[in-house]
């Protein structure tokens, strides 16, 4: 039962989101060998000047060594 939270830069259309999730959706069924039914996406609006201490601190900087796919960047 995966779900997934995806936190972006608030903007994106409905249509964009839905977008996202179902690609993500895709990913998660050919990967990880669950059924469409099994997978959850929810998708939140961050603001960019929010972005490094509603995000990047808590959910990144604090968690580096459970990453499987690290950031470029560091706004900190």
């Amino acid at each position: 039962m995966p779900h997934i939270v995806v936190k972006l830069y608030a903007g994106k259309s409905e249509a964009q989101k839905a977008e996202i999730a179902e690609a993500l959706t895709r990913a998660l069924m050919a990967s990880a060998g669950c059924s469409e039914t099994a997978v959850s996406v929810a998708i939140e609006d961050v603001a960019p000047e929010d972005w490094a201490e509603r995000v990047y601190r808590p959910e990144i900087a604090a968690r580096m060594d459970s990453l499987y796919r690290k950031p470029g960047y560091d706004p900190l």
